[in-house]
């Protein structure tokens, strides 16, 4: 036949096509009585909804049809009949102020069955619901060859043995492959359904880029721009040129329009020069009495300068005990803290720090954005939460001072983007401080890992700077790419994670 077929046209359905509709819809449901719509009834439908109509033809000849309706679907129970979704068969239940896309109709015609036009029509119904902001597809869908089982087996264990192919139903095998999921069998679906024995099966796709009516002026942005700033550690006479170089920099990443700048761990150990005299314990607390003016500094520079700043971290005293904090600074005016879980031996031996305990994601006019201190970025369970908690950005200040503590946070960094599907941006200090005492040598390349798969660079990384040189490093990304990575990826590490051999959970707070 494929030799035979000149052109494949998707056409809108008009009353010139309806003949050829009920014959072709009389031989599609042979088996079914009152098979086909009245010509009312299309004529309803093409009045009500046009878009929503739509035929296939090939060489000019009526192959394939679906027809469908917009719902308000709150409205509609779970366990809805076609009936009472198509409003007793007037439509009335169709309004362009509903949230979903609902199909009433679909078939291709047996003489041109294996050529994927049904996916034709499937994708052209995804394309529309995008198209119209809706929240996704539904429909009910038959399962003509259930009457064959009913005897030994529920709908639902007929479903599941569809799923793991123990049972061939061409029918819900191709809407599966057409990317709709099976949410929950529905009874007495379709009166005079008899092979189906009147059961049907609710499939639901959603639509990804679907975006809630704002009632605030802003949205949420979905192509972000990074700025990192790979900072050289020299000699500063006070806290003053400290943020004056800070200033600098946020000045240059905001003059490029970035929505983040990130700053390096640790990025004003250089103040602690002027307390080398002292033990190391003492001067890094020395180092935090410095930490509350910082903070107020950026968050007036992320307001001036219209950016939100992931402020690296800093020392902190909270109730006699040290700390590694640092802060995201919104440009709305608000700030949020994070802490540095994990400390590393060294923290701990040398200065006496402190592991903090406060794990979430954080609300940006960008998203959901988690941030994680250096050591932190080493230990995949804590990404993993906060993937579960709907980040799409991870940001990692770091500190090291040699090629093989970068490449720890360098290559756990990249692994978390791949296991999370999501972006991770680390930021680090290069240099030298030559009197400052467990802070003398620096090493880092500032980058944006992206996952591994066809929407994105081959090797997953985004930008990279160039290895120990001072510098800002410019990245974009698309957190629509991350939707789409998140259904139609390659490999699915989010989704197909064995939940029931395996569980992650974070602990409540003592």
């Amino acid at each position: 036949m494929i030799k035979d077929i000149e052109n494949i046209e998707l056409q809108f359905l008009t009353l010139n096509d309806y003949q050829e509709l009920k014959h072709a819809m009389i031989e599609a449901y042979e088996n079914m009585p009152n098979s086909y719509w009245s010509e009312k009834h299309i004529k309803a439908l093409i009045r009500k909804f046009p878009e929503g109509q739509v035929v296939i033809k090939v060489n000019n000849q009526l192959a394939g049809c679906a027809l469908s309706i917009i719902v308000d679907y709150a409205k509609y129970d779970e366990h809805h009949t076609y009936s009472k979704i198509t409003g007793n068969y007037t439509f009335n239940t169709h309004t362009a102020e509903g949230d979903v896309l609902y199909g009433i109709e679909i078939f291709i015609k047996s003489e041109y069955r294996g050529l994927r036009l049904g996916r034709r029509l499937y994708d052209y119904r995804k394309e529309l619901c995008e198209r119209l902001n809706l929240r996704g597809i539904a429909f009910g869908g038959r399962i003509p060859n259930y009457h064959k089982y009913s005897d030994k087996i529920s709908p639902k264990e007929y479903i599941e043995q569809v799923k793991r192919k123990e049972i061939n139903d061409p029918v819900l095998n191709f809407q599966i492959s057409n990317d709709f999921h099976p949410s929950k069998v529905l009874k007495n679906y379709l009166e005079g359904d008899e092979a189906s024995n009147e059961f049907a099966v609710l499939l639901e796709w959603d639509n990804i880029y679907y975006q809630k009516h704002p009632t605030k002026a802003l949205s949420l942005k979905k192509n972000i721009r990074l700025g990192l700033i790979q900072w050289q550690m020299r000699p500063y006479n006070n806290l003053e040129e400290l943020m004056q170089q800070a200033e600098y920099f946020i000045d240059a990443v905001s003059g490029y329009r970035a929505d983040f700048a990130l700053f390096p761990e640790f990025f004003n150990a250089p103040l602690m020069a002027e307390n080398n005299h002292l033990p190391e314990s003492e001067a890094i607390r020395e180092l935090s009495k410095h930490t509350a003016n910082i903070v107020q500094k950026f968050s007036e520079f992320a307001i001036s300068y219209n950016i939100n700043i992931i402020t690296g971290s800093m020392p902190e005293m909270k109730d006699g005990f040290l700390y590694n904090r640092g802060y995201l600074c919104k440009r709305d005016g608000t700030t949020e803290s994070y802490e540095k879980l994990h400390v590393t031996p060294d923290e701990a031996k040398i200065w006496g720090m402190q592991g903090g305990s406060q794990l979430k994601t954080f609300d940006t006019d960008c998203g959901k954005i988690g941030i994680l201190i250096c050591y932190d970025v080493q230990f995949p369970e804590l990404c993993r939460l906060l993937a579960d908690d709907g980040m799409d950005i991870l940001f990692v200040p770091f500190l090291s001072d040699t090629q093989n503590g970068y490449s720890r946070v360098r290559h756990c960094a990249q692994s978390r983007a791949i296991e999370n599907e999501c972006y991770v941006a680390i930021a680090g200090s290069v240099g030298n401080l030559p009197n400052v005492h467990n802070m003398d040598i620096q090493f880092a390349q500032s980058m944006v890992f992206t996952p591994c798969d066809f929407s994105f660079p081959a090797n997953g990384i985004k930008a990279e700077a160039v290895t120990n040189t001072e510098m800002i490093l410019i990245a974009d990304v698309d957190i629509d790419l991350l939707r789409e990575l998140n259904q139609f990826g390659s490999v699915n590490n989010l989704r197909d994670r064995r939940k029931d051999i395996f569980n992650l959970k974070k602990m409540p707070k003592s």
